[in-house]
């Protein structure tokens, strides 16, 4: 298994590589972006999991807990540190 603190930081990465900085100035993006995103397909091999690992550690924040493909792509996925 990767190591988890990993994968947030590469979370991180993919985050700001994809995202927007929304109106309080931090990075934001939607969760189907994320997911559709090819280069994340290949590198999370839970993405879901990954997000909630990040969670966790309050490195990002998003409404629900469980995220859907589909169901949840309009989510935002909200970076909290910098």
């Amino acid at each position: 298994a990767m190591n988890v603190e990993h994968e947030v930081n590469l979370l991180v990465e993919e985050i700001r590589r994809l995202g927007t900085k929304n109106a309080d100035g931090q990075v934001s993006v939607k969760f189907g972006v994320l997911f559709a995103d090819e280069k994340c397909a290949n590198l999370f091999e839970a993405l879901v999991g990954t997000l909630k690992a990040a969670k966790r550690r309050k490195v990002v924040s998003y409404q629900g807990e469980l995220l859907l493909q589909g169901v949840h792509d309009n989510v935002d996925i909200v970076l909290l540190q910098d």
